[in-house]
């Protein structure tokens, strides 16, 4: 018998909170317990958000554990109807489970920052104990978790109570973090901005260590706190307030009421840019679509008043980058369904947002710029002077690399643009593909070089014979950089994009193509990984049709894989949509879109879903070997020994 078998006791059923403790990386960052404590606090901040709680206090214990209160409803400590087993118990000890999934009238959570019921589950999962209070109906419960998630104390009444809440103490476990302390100053910085998003709510931190008592109530909101960081910089002109949400009864904009932002944004010469943003006082410190909703709101006001007024000079262009490039902010959008990027919720993905933050912010700006139009001259001063140095940078690039040019492929269709900060070519499988994804670009800064049939294995091809295959010395030229080796010192004053993103299908033949790329990039062009210029663009495989329901009207629904189809299905039933009502459609190929869907879905910057290429975990060594292994003419016996070993993670890192 092989050494390593795989048979059918090879394959093990994770149960419970066991899938968090064996990936927690998946679940929640590793760095620090911080993430799993903010879990605890969004629970509380939900309650706020709902207008049930006045207060959260939040205590630093010197034993390394965390208390977390609300004055809030107290979770529920009944029995769960279906699953005959207290409610309070279900949520920390059940993955999906909670009452965020409830989006209907009369749900205990129309808006809220959970979405998936993983959040305090993952806490206790990574926890060496967990003890929860809860006031609720006149009585005070407790339960108490140890480890890992068991329970080792029963719900149970253990007095009377006169108000309601919920206190959530927890033991985070240092074998899963690398460092055991929640970082103070994070912490700080995350329970000050609560308060703030939170209008008349007092927050407050007690370090027992210290004896110190920090407490945050802002009755200014976010332009105080926005002040405050910005350190007494002083704004252009004056803080640009707002906020605007959807009405009972909807807009026509496929939005649902309460759905919305609040947002105050200034404008400074120098001195450091502040950007905050958050869905559902969910702090998302990558961005998002809500940003790039704020983003296109804003340009598309100023743009429009420089026009009326006629302050652009001749032969300068506005960029949404010049209107943004000295603006800070602070955002909070409220997003029914928000669509997160991973569990740590530290970007928003939701198409939907764009639109809804752009469409909400547009019309106020422009209404305060032509009711003041001194400011919005000032203004548009200083977004002309940005547009100017951007154009003046661009051009000493481009007589930088514009000697000596190879003559470009004809099947490329460049972009106008010559901005390297800027520009991006899609490396399209196919001439199908290609012109779908010519129609859909923006030609402003997109460019298109279609690929023909599957590029060739270049892993063990010596340099100067690359440029006999025709595809690969389309790619070179048209990105305007010469195949090197990992220790080179390449010229890449050339290069032509600043993004070069692998557009193939979502299928097996499309993995492989993106496969040879990547293997191309990796073993001819290292420098452009490691400068961080290639990129791997994800199209979905599925559509998912919705059809109208309550208030939410028709919709279509994107899903990269079936993995997210089912989890699309899961939640569409959990909304109250009639199981089958819906219809699913499988995209056979780039080539079956239509340019728009092309556009929407994989090559709009706001709402597409690009992969950064790096060598991550592995040195480029340690890359080197795995590629070679991987791709090896010579190495058919060692492949089949890695496929029986870990064929079951093939799916995982590719």
């Amino acid at each position: 018998m092989a050494k390593n078998s795989y048979n059918e006791s090879s394959i093990r059923v994770l149960k419970g909170l066991e899938p968090v403790r064996e990936r927690p990386g998946m679940y929640t960052r590793t760095d620090n317990p911080l993430h799993v404590i903010q879990e605890v606090l969004d629970n509380a901040s939900d309650e706020a958000l709902a207008n049930y709680a006045k207060r959260i206090d939040v205590i630093l214990h010197t034993d390394g554990s965390v208390s977390v209160k609300d004055d809030g409803r107290g979770i529920p400590v009944g029995l769960h109807p279906e699953e005959k087993v207290p409610v309070v118990e279900i949520v920390f000890t059940r993955l999906h489970a909670g009452g965020k999934f409830d989006k209907k009238s009369g749900g205990a959570y129309t808006f809220s920052g959970g979405l998936h019921g993983v959040g305090v589950s993952v806490t206790n999962a990574l926890s060496t104990k967990l003890a929860v209070t809860v006031w609720r109906d006149g009585g005070e419960y407790q339960i108490v978790f140890e480890h890992g998630g068991d329970v080792t104390q029963p719900l149970k009444k253990t007095g009377k109570a006169t108000g309601s809440g919920t206190l959530v103490r927890a033991w985070p476990d240092p074998k899963y973090f690398d460092a055991p302390a929640v970082p103070l100053e994070e912490l700080k910085r995350l329970l000050r901005s609560k308060a703030v998003l939170l209008s008349g709510v007092t927050v407050t931190l007690t370090i027992e260590k210290s004896g110190e008592v920090i407490n945050w109530l802002y009755q200014d909101g976010l332009r105080g706190y926005l002040q405050e960081t910005l350190d007494g910089a002083e704004p252009l002109i004056p803080y640009f307030e707002g906020e605007r949400y959807v009405e009972e009864g909807g807009t026509g904009d496929n939005f649902a009421a309460g759905e919305g932002a609040q947002w105050v944004v200034a404008w400074t010469e120098e001195g450091a840019i502040v950007r905050e943003s958050y869905v559902n006082l969910i702090p998302t410190s990558a961005g998002g679509t809500h940003e790039s909703g704020l983003r296109e709101g804003l340009f598309g006001a100023v743009k429009g008043f420089v026009e009326l007024h006629s302050l652009l000079p001749k032969g300068v262009k506005l960029l949404p980058e010049d209107v943004f490039a000295r603006a800070s902010f602070v955002l909070s959008a409220k997003v029914l369904d928000p669509q997160f990027q991973g569990q740590v919720k530290e970007r928003l993905n939701s198409r939907d947002a764009v639109r809804l933050v752009g469409s909400m912010s547009r019309p106020l700006l422009e209404l305060w710029l032509n009711s003041h139009v001194e400011y919005g001259k000032k203004l548009a001063e200083l977004v002309v002077r940005q547009a100017q140095s951007r154009m003046k940078a661009g051009q000493k690039v481009e007589k930088k690399k514009g000697s000596g040019v190879a003559v470009l492929p004809g099947k490329l269709t460049d972009c106008e643009s010559t901005d390297v900060s800027r520009t991006e070519v899609f490396l399209v499988e196919g001439d199908s593909a290609g012109g779908s994804a010519k129609m859909g670009r923006d030609k402003e800064f997109q460019a298109i070089l279609p690929l023909r049939g599957k590029v060739l294995n270049t892993w063990e091809t010596e340099r100067d014979r690359l440029f006999a295959n025709n595809e690969i010395h389309d790619i070179a030229v048209a990105i305007g950089v010469d195949p090197h080796g990992a220790s080179d010192s390449p010229d890449l004053s050339g290069l032509r994009y600043g993004k070069i993103c692998i557009l193939s299908d979502a299928d097996v033949d499309g993995s492989h193509i993106q496969v040879l790329l990547l293997t191309l990039f990796f073993k001819h062009f290292p420098k452009l990984i490691d400068a961080g210029n290639v990129y791997v663009a994800r199209p979905p495989l599925f559509r998912v049709d919705v059809p109208a329901a309550g208030k939410r009207p028709m919709r279509k629904l994107y899903c990269l894989d079936e993995g997210e189809l089912e989890a699309t299905e899961d939640k569409l039933s959990k909304e109250g949509v009639r199981e089958g009502s819906w219809q699913i459609s499988r995209f056979k190929g780039l080539g079956e879109m239509n340019a728009e869907q092309l556009w929407d879905t994989t090559m709009n910057p706001n709402t597409r879903r690009l992969l950064p290429v790096a060598f991550g975990a592995l040195d480029v060594i340690g890359t080197g070997e795995k590629f070679n292994m991987l791709m090896g003419k010579g190495e058919a016996a060692q492949r089949r020994a890695w496929l029986e070993l870990h064929g079951n993670e093939a799916e995982a890192d590719i």
